[in-house]
Formats: C-alpha cells, structure tokens, sequence
C-alpha cells in the first residue's frame, strides 16, 4: 500500500508544491522555450513526474509504472478513441469530396473572411465540441479555414482560440458529468453555476476572433455580427444548461450562434476586396465558386446529422441504461494507493465504458456515413488506419501528457498543489479557475481537470466558508482557457494544417489570449463570490 504525502518535502507545503510543479513547468519550457516537439517535451515531462513520485514523495516504482499505464489507457480510451473516430467521419468526408461541397456551402454563406471565421470556427467548432470534442473542432476547423485561403497559422490560431466557450458542456457534456460524479454534487447545480460563466467569454471570444483576423478594422466593421453571434450562443447556452440539458447545451448555442449570425444584414455584406487580400494571404481552393447539387448537399451534411441523431438517441433514458450494462469496471493491476486520510483514492479502479462512451458512438455515425456517402468498407477500414498513423505523433503526446498526469495524481503531486493553492485563504475565489487552466493545460481534457480536482475544489471552498458548487464550477469554466495551450491541442492544429515541430510558435501566439480570457474568468468567480456578483447564481 502506498500513502499519499501532501508535505513530503521538508515537511513544508510551499517546498512541496514547488517540487510538484517541476513535470509542468519542464513541459511548458519545453514547447515555448526551447521548441521541443509535444511528443518529446511530453515524455520528458513524465519521466520528471515520475521521478518526483519515486524521490521525493517515495512512490514504490511498480506503482509509479502503473500510474503511468492507467494514465496512458486513458489517453487512448476514451479521448483518443473519440478523436480518432471524428476524423476518421471527416476522412471520409474528404476522400468522397463531399468535405469539399461542406466548405463551399460555408464559403457561399459570406465571402468575408472575418464572418467565416466565426461561422466555422465558432459555430460550427462548437457543434464539432458537442459532439466529439477531445481536439476535433481545431483539426477540421483549422483545415477548412486554410482551404478558405486562411494563412495556416493564422488558421491554427482562429481555430484554437474559438475552442473556449463550447468546452465545458462538450463531448455531450462530459466535463460537467464528470464534475458532478467527483465531487457528489448534483449535475443540475453544477451544470447552472458552470452556465453562468461559460457565456460570459461567449459574448468576447468572438469580438476576439475578428481581431485576430483583422485587427483593429476587423472590430470596427464586423463587430456587430461578432456581438450578435456571441450573445445568442450565450442565451441558448444558458437556457439548455439550466432549464433543459447539460448534454445538449452545446448543440443549441452553435446553432443559435449560427442563425443570429446569418439574420445579421452587415454578415451577408460582400467584404471589401482590400480585406480579402490582407486578409486570405494562403492558398484559396479554385473550386469553392462551383455550384452543388441540392442532393450532395445533402449527404455533406448528412454525417453531422447522423452524430446529432445518434447521440441524441443515445440519451433517451432506457437507451442510456442499456448501453450503461456494457460497462466493464475492475481493479488496477499492481495499484493501491490511499489517500492522506487512509482513504483508497479512485484510480485504484478503472471503469471501461465500452458502448456508452463518445467514441463508440462516433464510430457507429462512421459506419453509417459511410454507407450514406457510398464508402467501400475495405476503402473505410483503410482510411481509419491511416487515421490512426496521421494521428501516430499526437496519439503518443497525448498518451504520455496524460500517464504524466495519471503519476502526479497518484502519487500526491496534485493533492500537493492543489493544497497549496487552497491555502490562500480569501484569494482561493480568484485562484480556483486558475487550478482548472493548470489542469487542463497539461491534460488537455477539462473532463481530466475536473476529475483532477474537482473534489479538491469542494473540500476547499467548504473550509474557506465558499460555495461549493462555485468552485467547482470555477474549475471547469477556467480550465476551457487551458484548452488552447495543451500540448495535444497544439499538436492536433500543427498536425492539420501542415506545421509539424511548430507547436513551440502556436504556443507563443495563443498564450498571452489564454492568460487574459483567464484574467476575465477569474475576476467573474470573485465576483461571483462576492455581494457583487452574487445575484448570478442559482
């Protein structure tokens, strides 16, 4: 049996926590410093974890190895498995052209680049978060936005920025479920508080998104479409998560965010041709002014379609119940690790929710894609495996950031940190959704960062006399900012639009957006926690 250690280093909480961070911190210097490739930087960073549990917090070495197993199945099953299976709908997709007749069909909405940037980025990336979420809404985004004639950074950036506010209520409501089942509150209070943060960077990250298109002109002359687009994906948003559905919250606010969008007349305005040449400075596709017929129209929509109808159906209650049976739960081989109190800690059993789980459900809208779009099943087994090799560098930095992860869980790292930051007493209002960024910054899931500290959250903000669920809540609404700057995040938009070995230059671009949206979310929570704010909550 190992037993946790909050204070293993000179019995002093701050040494501690300064020794715990060493993993991250080598991680982040590594991407924005040095350069390094996520794949490399990541598994660096998890020998440095796993070092720090075996030396200083005196993790037996087969338990270390076994944390980091569990970390890297994770990474492979349920994230990956999700994200593999999206692209592999979008390979599809590609191979049958009908990937092409989809971006023509957002070309022909509005010839304004800075108006396609919000249609697909954010619109269509948050419907893309809702239904597979785990990095496919920046690999398609990201490749249809270059195909637009988007400069492939710039690109990339659009894309991963946009990846904010859809976060916390993506993968049909994953973050938030999770929260819930961590932390023992109800999903319909968590789900309320988390909407009524999450809408408020709704209403700027598409301000924000102009800008980076456009700059200061791009705010002036598109600022309108840019407020009423964020304004209705925050209503829908706020209405589906605390009156209908966690799980569908997503899917109503991309599509309000997409009508309000279009019913704005200054959204349908030809841009000016100055714009789109300062503007669409990459590769535009020749055909995008070829006209579609209505059928194949059609059928390019179709796979979406069938995601929505699948996981809907998925979520009638004696469906769910019967998909819930195939769920295999067992104990961990060669773990057994009790918390500070004595308590067995949750990683020392490991739940395989083989039917239930997004991916399963992608891969089942895959097969029926494929038969709608009139893909050869020899063709379609063979686009998932060169799926699966395009994705190899990714699969592997998302393996080893997450087995980094699983070793700082187990072995008290996180506890450690996390603790240190509870102790700050008054300040842990304005500090709580920074916990979440830093979580999901290195696991690149807001569903791992809640399970990371979720019950962290709870624990503190009961002993500093918080709301519960505003911490926790805190912690999820602050970690969507991290998304953008995870190492698998940056890899996945490097991977898609041709950047391979430049995640180090994404990183430095969407850094100082990540820290400042943190800034606004921070002050919401303390707001929130105060007589100011207060009137927000439930």
């Amino acid at each position: 049996m190992y037993i946790q250690e909050l204070e293993p280093v000179a019995d002093s909480l701050g040494l501690s926590a300064l020794v715990a961070t060493l993993p991250l911190v080598i991680v982040l210097v590594l991407l924005g410093g040095v350069r390094m490739k996520a794949h490399l930087a990541g598994l660096i960073g998890l020998a440095a974890a796993a070092l720090v549990a075996w030396l200083a917090y005196g993790m037996p070495v087969g338990q270390t190895l076994s944390s980091a197993a569990q970390g890297a199945v994770f990474g492979l099953f349920p994230i990956l498995w999700i994200v593999v299976n999206a692209l592999w709908v979008y390979r599809m997709t590609v191979r049958t052209r009908h990937f092409d007749i989809l971006r023509r069909s957002f070309g022909r909405l509005s010839d304004d680049p800075r108006i396609q940037a919000l249609v697909v980025a954010f619109c269509f990336g948050a419907l893309l978060e809702a239904l597979a979420g785990f990095g496919a809404p920046v690999a398609i985004c990201s490749v249809m936005l270059v195909a637009l004639g988007f400069d492939p950074v710039r690109a990339a950036v659009v894309a991963l920025v946009a990846n904010t506010a859809p976060v916390a209520f993506g993968a049909m409501g994953t973050p938030v479920v999770t929260l819930a089942q961590v932390t023992g509150l109800p999903l319909d209070s968590v789900a309320s508080v988390v909407g009524r943060q999450t809408p408020l960077l709704a209403l700027v990250v598409p301000l924000v998104l102009v800008f980076l298109v456009d700059g200061r002109r791009g705010l002036r002359e598109t600022w309108i479409p840019a407020v009423a687009c964020g304004f209705a994906f925050a209503v829908a948003q706020f209405v589906a998560s605390n009156y209908i559905s966690a799980q569908l919250a997503d899917i109503g606010a991309a599509l309000a965010g997409a009508g309000a969008l279009m019913a704005v007349p200054q959204a349908r305005k030809p841009a000016a041709e100055p714009v789109r040449a300062a503007v669409l400075t990459g590769v535009r596709s020749e055909d995008l002014d070829e006209e579609d017929p209505r059928a194949e129209v059609l059928r390019a929509y179709s796979p979406y379609a069938l995601i929505v109808v699948i996981f809907s159906i998925a979520q009638i209650p004696v469906v769910k119940d019967q998909l819930a049976k195939a769920t295999r739960t067992f104990d961990w081989p060669f773990l057994n690790v009790v918390n500070a109190d004595g308590d067995p800690v949750g990683g020392n059993v490991f739940t395989w929710p083989i039917v239930s789980t997004g991916g399963t459900l992608v891969l089942l809208a895959g097969v029926c894609t494929a038969v709608v779009l009139g893909v050869h099943a020899r063709v379609a087994v063979r686009e998932w495996a060169a799926t699966v090799h395009e994705l190899r560098f990714a699969i592997l930095t998302v393996t080893s950031v997450l087995a980094l992860a699983y070793v700082m869980n187990l072995s008290g790292q996180a506890a450690t940190i996390g603790h240190f930051v509870a102790a700050a007493g008054a300040g842990l209002a304005f500090l709580s959704p920074v916990l979440g960024w830093f979580g999901v910054a290195v696991s690149g899931s807001d569903t791992s960062a809640n399970a990371l500290f979720g019950a962290l959250q709870v624990t503190a903000a009961r002993e500093s006399g918080l709301s519960p669920e505003l911490l926790a809540a805190a912690n999820s609404s602050g970690g969507v900012l991290g998304k953008m700057i995870s190492p698998q995040n940056l890899t996945i938009a490097c991977a898609a639009v041709g950047l391979a070995g430049r995640e180090g230059d994404l990183l430095r671009k969407v850094l100082p957006w990540s820290l400042g949206l943190l800034l606004v979310m921070c002050l919401i929570v303390v707001g929130q926690s105060s007589p100011v704010l207060e009137w927000m909550l439930p």
